[in-house]
């Protein structure tokens, strides 16, 4: 299984700390964003990562190629990055979707044992990282799940009933079901401006997606904003 890091875009809600700095190396509790996915990637047993860059990705380059992470890592251009969403990274790490991937946001930090919750499911099916929905935040990809299968993901759910949100981490063990909902998704009319998210409901129309829920405790954080980076940082007392 590889990683697939989605680290392209330029992170405007974090200016002024993304104004010359990719969000990616963006630093919480004093290591870069990416170096916090790759340590956790690397402790939770995946055997190499791909990390899709694009705004200022000769920093990221530059910085990959400064450390040495335990497993092997490839750098993927998105030039797109500026004009597509987030499903556009996704479509520039296309050749790596049916061997078995984790794909993630490149702004979220997590602990390792969140992913080999993931990676232990064993399921042919692609797999969504869930928790429980308590208070839904504004930016928040909500899911509702019936059982441990997913019914409908997106930012607004109309005529759903939200029962958790999404950590934006997407698990497969292999096959074709979410390459085949890539192509279809971004072929539509304004397709390369949806959300990734929008791949993960078309599979859930079809084959199906897992919900895999966090284990209580399990510490995540979406790094959007700066005071994200304190709420992470308080919880792991820096």
């Amino acid at each position: 299984m590889k990683a697939i890091i989605l680290a392209a875009g330029h992170g405007s809600r974090l200016l002024p700390l993304t104004l010359t700095t990719p969000k990616c190396l963006v630093e919480v509790g004093g290591r870069a964003i990416l170096d916090h996915q790759l340590d956790a990637v690397a402790a939770a047993g995946v055997a190499g990562a791909v990390i899709v860059g694009g705004y200022r990705i000769d920093q990221i380059e530059a910085h990959l190629g400064a450390r040495d992470y335990g497993l092997p890592t490839d750098l993927v251009f998105n030039p797109f990055w500026s004009t597509a969403n987030s499903i556009g990274s996704v479509w520039a790490a296309r050749a790596y979707l049916e061997a078995p991937f984790a794909l993630m946001n490149g702004d979220t930090v997590f602990d390792p044992a969140i992913l080999r919750t993931a990676m232990a499911g064993g399921t042919e099916e692609v797999a969504l990282l869930v928790e429980p929905l308590v208070d839904a935040g504004l930016d928040d990809m909500l899911v509702e799940t019936e059982g441990d299968r997913v019914i409908a993901v997106g930012k607004h759910l109309v005529g759903h009933a939200a029962t958790d949100r999404s950590l934006g981490l997407i698990v497969s063990q292999g096959g074709a079901a979410y390459a085949e909902a890539l192509r279809a998704v971004i072929g539509e009319e304004n397709g390369i401006h949806a959300y990734h998210h929008a791949v993960v409901a078309r599979v859930a129309q079809g084959p199906g997606v897992t919900a895999v829920r966090i284990a209580s405790g399990a510490h995540w954080q979406e790094i959007d904003r700066p005071e994200d980076i304190a709420l992470w940082e308080g919880d792991h007392g820096r």
